[in-house]
């Protein structure tokens, strides 16, 4: 009795020794996939990041599968997205909301992998696995008001210049796409090695296995280098074009004063002597950020009058972001914009206005507020903006520009479509002091420079507190605003450039999400297969 009672209990340990491993794994790739984005910057991390996560999945039931990769991404988002909770009136509720909502994404590739790994061979479902991931990234970037496509696996390249040029054909679902396989390919050569001690596994099979595995690897490989030697031949080109001089000015606005009327003359004395420094370097173009004035300058003549006169004297056209209002018809309520002016320095020149389009939910506007009843989370309600309509191409002298404002840059489709219509560089203007000193405006900056990349132009970023900068059409942040002791973010600065206007239309420009789509239909595809197969039991662990 004895005897057996001491051996349940070391079943019993080495069960929960066991799955306690099978935990942990998931919880590893999602901190090591943290630790490939800013500000840790360690994205070579990511190549094989995914390596625990799969070496957990395979095998295992669906529903069991959907609670690992949900593990991991947990832990990967709560790593990520740890500074929403520096905006105000952003609750620990609406934190874990948000951390479960993207976290569900990983789990349905989980489930998926999981449920093909039981109808198909492991170098199957390890050849499958970019094609699911990339479908899953680009559902969540246009799911719409819940969109979120940031950050996606491919932006954690951004420090290397070679990799991410493949944007310019697949955007960033290309770079996402090829760390996955690699990840797969990895997965693939070392799991027939735990099948060599398994005494049921026939030899017929164990070669079968290990040749696909040889076969994924070479594949994988094969796409590593063809991305390589692209990236290496494209980074070695030179810009060519005639240039226009810009300058950024970085305000650092503290967020309690932005909003307020009492810090007007404040505010635009900030704004008006950088401008004042910065018009020595004689600019083509001055930026000011997003919302740069306290008050609506279509509600203002004075403000109006005030940062006309600014352009006028500067010689300079003035670019900056202002709240607007526009009435429809006589007796109606006024609908409100966050707007992008270009002031001309000509005594008549007219403004151009750009409207934003793609607002920020419950930051700008309430989504489905008459459907949905937010109240009950304590769902503020922050801005009431209407979304413009139409992508603006702005027109200076000798060169088209557009603008995006704040987190459109992260909205690929949009700069695409800017590009589209006819710009030939894109500025960025954007207040991020809602975050503090965080990774925030680190994780936006490395979508800027896949805007960059995807559509081959210069992208300029302004920012209230930064990061601004400079970023070529290869990606390379060529310099940006910072103090004496390098620090780019909460200090007040400027910064000129020299930029070359690009009538660069890439394959991403004309044709898009391409890669994403073609992911999807094989996904489908892939799962009708899996349907196909003999069903199994959902609710085991393996």
């Amino acid at each position: 009795m004895r005897q057996l009672l001491c051996g349940t209990i070391n079943v019993l340990k080495t069960r929960v020794f066991k799955i306690s491993l099978l935990l942990l794994a998931p919880v590893l790739s999602g901190a090591l996939l943290v630790l490939a984005f800013p500000r840790y910057d360690l994205g070579w991390l990511a190549w094989f990041g995914l390596l625990p996560l799969f070496f957990a999945l395979y095998g295992k039931r669906p529903l069991f599968g959907f609670f690992l990769a949900f593990l991991c991404g947990i832990s990967f988002f709560s790593g990520i997205f740890y500074w929403t909770l520096q905006v105000s009136s952003y609750t620990f509720l609406h934190q874990v909301i948000l951390i479960v909502y993207l976290g569900s994404y990983f789990g349905f590739f989980g489930l998926a992998f999981s449920f093909l790994t039981k109808g198909l061979n492991l170098t199957n479902v390890f050849l499958i696995a970019p094609f699911l991931w990339v479908s899953l990234e680009f559902i969540r970037s246009n799911m719409g008001f819940m969109a979120h496509p940031w950050p996606l696996l491919g932006h954690s390249q951004v420090p290397y210049l070679q990799v991410i040029q493949i944007a310019s054909f697949s955007g960033a679902y290309g770079v996402s796409f090829l760390i996955v396989i690699i990840n797969s390919a990895v997965a693939g050569l070392i799991l027939p090695l735990f099948h060599r001690t398994t005494a049921s596994v026939r030899q017929p099979l164990k070669t079968s296995l290990e040749r696909g595995a040889f076969a994924l690897a070479g594949t994988a490989s094969f796409f590593l280098m063809v991305s390589l030697a692209y990236g290496v031949a494209t980074v070695s080109q030179p810009i060519r074009g005639n240039s226009v001089k810009v300058s950024v000015i970085q305000g650092n606005i503290e967020q309690s004063k932005k909003w307020n009327p009492a810090y007007l003359k404040f505010i635009m004395r900030t704004y008006t002597d950088l401008s004042q420094e910065v018009s020595k370097n004689r600019p083509t173009l001055i930026i000011w950020p997003e919302a740069a004035t306290p008050l609506m300058i279509t509600k203002a003549p004075k403000l109006h009058e005030e940062v006309k006169r600014m352009a006028e004297t500067s010689g300079s056209y003035l670019l900056l972001g202002s709240s607007s209002h526009e009435k429809f018809k006589k007796g109606e309520e006024a609908e409100f914009y966050n707007s992008a002016f270009l002031i001309s320095p000509e005594d008549k020149g007219m403004d151009q206005r750009y409207d934003k389009i793609r607002l920020l939910p419950f930051g700008e506007y309430v989504p489905l507020k008459k459907i949905i009843p937010w109240h009950w989370i304590n769902v503020p309600n922050i801005g009431n903006y209407t979304p413009g309509k139409e992508f603006t191409v702005f027109e200076g002298p000798g060169f088209r520009f557009s603008v995006n404002i704040c987190w459109e840059t992260v909205f690929p489709d949009m700069v695409r479509q800017f590009v589209k219509n006819g710009a030939q560089f894109v500025v960025n203007i954007t207040n991020e002091a809602w975050f503090g000193k965080t990774a925030a405006p680190y994780h936006f900056l490395s979508s800027n420079v896949f805007r960059a990349v995807e559509n081959r132009i210069y992208l300029v970023r302004c920012a209230n507190t930064g990061v601004s900068c400079f970023i070529d059409p290869y990606g390379r942040i060529v310099d940006r605003v910072k103090d004496a002791s390098g620090q780019d973010i909460f200090v007040r600065g400027v910064l000129t450039e020299t930029i070359i206007p690009m009538d660069s239309k890439t394959f991403y420009t004309r044709y898009g999400d391409w890669l994403a789509w073609l992911c999807i239909g094989c996904s489908v595809l892939f799962l009708i297969i899996g349907l196909s197969k003999p069903k199994s039991n959902l609710f085991s662990i393996s």
